[in-house]
């Protein structure tokens, strides 16, 4: 998916376009929301891209601006209904995360740690499957086999040799060593892994058990930036749903974690020979 046509990145593109509007005009949130009697919380919620801003949103916003270029609020009022609009993965029916979903489908790069599985970027389609069938409980066939299509399409965009995405991940030992699925499972997949891991864009270096404790030990997550906006986006995979972090705060946090992460890891051409040793222990 272009990513003009993505719903996420387009409310942020214009909450950034409102907000900027609200700056010059002088105003505060809070004195937006007095006079639209609206809450605070739903003036940040649509700057910030965490709620849908509709067409009529776009105009009482626009005459409380000043704004009088109508070529302006036509152009706000298009990302409006843009915005609104469901990204492919909802043709699947009902996939948790489609949150991530639409940020992963457009970001530029995306720098992870994962503790106990190979990233669904990464997977093959047998220990993908494996790793939904066994980690779901009472997942229907149809389910399983609607989230598989969805993860496998996910990852066009490391092949994509027009948008192809920039990945840096952790990956902690626990997930080379859990058997998921099989061994011959694991095997393939970490052969995989090692081929994948050999591409410039791919960067995947392996976290062993010998680092003793470190910042990631409470949990997975990700770090998506985006060519059009300076602005980053943490997110944190829970069971059922995820949690989006935006503030610039979060974001440096997460950073400097992931920083101390790789600095603690293997470097990139040591964790291929940890791979390889792995892949040798799944095939004897």
């Amino acid at each position: 998916m272009a990513a003009n046509n993505n719903p996420t990145v387009t409310g942020r593109r214009l909450g950034a376009e409102l907000r900027r509007l609200r700056e010059d005009r002088g105003m505060t949130g809070t004195q937006v929301a007095a006079e639209l009697l609206i809450s605070q919380a739903k003036v940040s919620h649509m700057e910030t891209g965490r709620r849908a801003v509709s067409p009529r949103d776009v105009r009482d916003l626009c005459v409380l601006y000043g704004v009088t270029d109508q070529h302006l609020v036509d152009h706000l009022t298009a990302l409006a209904r843009e915005s609104s609009r469901q990204g492919w993965w909802h043709s699947y029916g009902d996939i948790p995360h489609s949150v991530y979903l639409d940020l992963e489908a457009v970001a530029a790069s995306i720098r992870a740690y994962e503790s106990m599985v190979v990233p669904g970027l990464l997977q093959t389609p047998a220990y993908a499957a494996a790793v939904i069938e066994e980690t779901i409980p009472l997942v229907t066939v149809d389910q399983a086999a609607a989230r598989l299509k969805v993860r496998l399409r996910r990852q066009y965009r490391i092949y994509d040799l027009a948008r192809r995405l920039r990945l840096w991940v952790v990956l902690d030992e626990s997930a080379l060593r859990r058997v998921v699925g099989s061994r011959e499972i694991m095997r393939e997949q970490l052969e995989h892994l090692h081929a994948l891991s050999t591409e410039p864009h791919i960067t995947v270096e392996v976290l062993p058990h010998s680092a003793g404790a470190h910042p990631g030990l409470t949990g997975q997550f990700s770090i998506l930036e985006f060519s059009d906006s300076r602005e980053a986006v943490v997110y944190l995979e829970r069971f059922t749903s995820g949690t989006c972090l935006a503030k610039t705060s979060d974001v440096e946090q997460y950073s400097v974690t992931h920083a101390r992460l790789r600095a603690l890891a293997l470097a990139p051409e040591q964790s291929r020979h940890f791979i390889t040793d792995a892949i040798k222990l799944y095939a004897s």
